[in-house]
């Protein structure tokens, strides 16, 4: 049996034109409505405060350095997605909460991967979607394996 196409392309350049089928829809959403002005990035860290991911934890995820997760935030409390509060528990410490417009912006882009996850489901099996995310994880842990070696 030969190898497909697919097959013949290497699994970097697969996730990165991967990437495209979320980011390209869920911009497609957030410029239907009127959200427009979001920064590059900017869908991940709402989504992922929406979802009640601890701010501290962005930064990692967000893959950029400090001084840039500080700007992307900057710029989301300036357009009005994000608010900063004081800690309650560390008064030193600054949390994010979404404005109503970034819970607005959080769900758009949730109907927009939702999208993609339904377009997914109709072109894998349970178990090719599955066996997906489960590469995806394993990716996922080595990076956080690979970062920590920087």
């Amino acid at each position: 049996m030969g190898r497909t196409q697919q097959e013949d392309i290497d699994l970097p350049t697969l996730l990165r034109l991967a990437r495209g089928g979320y980011g390209n829809t869920i911009a497609r959403h957030l410029g239907a409505a009127g959200f427009d002005d979001l920064p590059r990035n900017g869908p991940f860290l709402i989504a992922a405060l929406a979802a009640g991911r601890p701010s501290a934890e962005l930064t990692r995820g967000l893959g950029v350095s400090r001084q840039a997760a500080s700007q992307l935030v900057d710029t989301l409390v300036l357009r009005g997605y994000l608010c900063r509060e004081i800690d309650p528990a560390d008064r030193r410490r600054m949390t994010l909460a979404l404005t109503d417009r970034g819970s607005a912006a959080a769900a758009v882009i949730r109907a927009g991967t939702e999208e993609v996850d339904a377009a997914l489901a109709s072109m894998l099996s349970p178990a090719q979607l599955a066996g997906l995310r489960a590469g995806l994880v394993a990716l996922g842990q080595i990076r956080e394996q690979t970062d920590d070696d920087r």
